[in-house]
Parts: C-alpha cells; structure tokens; sequence
C-alpha cells in the first residue's frame, strides 16, 4: 500500500500538480507529472463522482494507490503524480487499469524532459 507520507493532500499541490505538469491520458485515466524538487516523490488522486458512487470510487481510488504503490519508487526523486480517474476506469480489469498508468507515467515522463 501506499505510505500516507506519499500521498498529496494539500489542494494546491493538486493544483500546481495538473497546471503546471506534463500531461499523459489514456482512456481510463489522466496522469499529471511534475519535478517538484523535494525530497520525496508523492502521488495524488483524483476520482470524480462520473465514475461511480461511492463504493465505486473507493475501489478505483484502492487500485490507484496500489498501482502507485509499485510505481512511485521508479520514479525519479522528488516527482509529483496526480492521477486523474475517467468513468471507464470504474469498468477495467486491474491489469488494464495499471497498463493504462504505466504507460500513462511513461509518456508524462518524457514529455516532461523535453520541457
């Protein structure tokens, strides 16, 4: 699981987060990614109620933080990542979903370096 000390939380991260950073998509999910400078990389989520109720939203927002879980460490230091649930991700296998974030993360990455 993702540690609590990984998760963003603050609202103008968020914002800073999805403003200012690379953007990647893909038909469940948009990633945000952003170089920060601190010392700790951090992951954020955003689920919107178009994805479902409440149970619903819970579950993406648990395999979110699961495939970030794996994710995040690969990521180089101080890297911010807001993943932004689309309504199809309430509908996906889990295997579809982090092939969907992996590739996601790639793309931000690289966009990210040309800036």
């Amino acid at each position: 699981m993702l540690p609590a000390s990984s998760r963003m939380s603050a609202s103008t991260d968020f914002q800073s987060v999805m403003r200012r950073g690379a953007k990647s998509g893909r038909a469940t999910v948009v990633v945000y990614l952003k170089q920060t400078g601190n010392a700790e990389s951090i992951a954020g989520f955003a689920v919107s109620r178009a994805v479902g109720g409440a149970v619903i939203r819970n579950r993406v927002k648990r395999r979110l933080r699961a495939i970030m879980a794996e994710a995040l460490p690969g990521l180089p230091v101080g890297s911010a990542v807001v993943i932004r649930a689309l309504p199809r991700s309430a509908d996906v296998h889990y295997v579809k979903l982090r092939g969907d974030v992996t590739e996601a993360i790639a793309t931000a990455q690289r966009k990210a370096a040309l800036a």
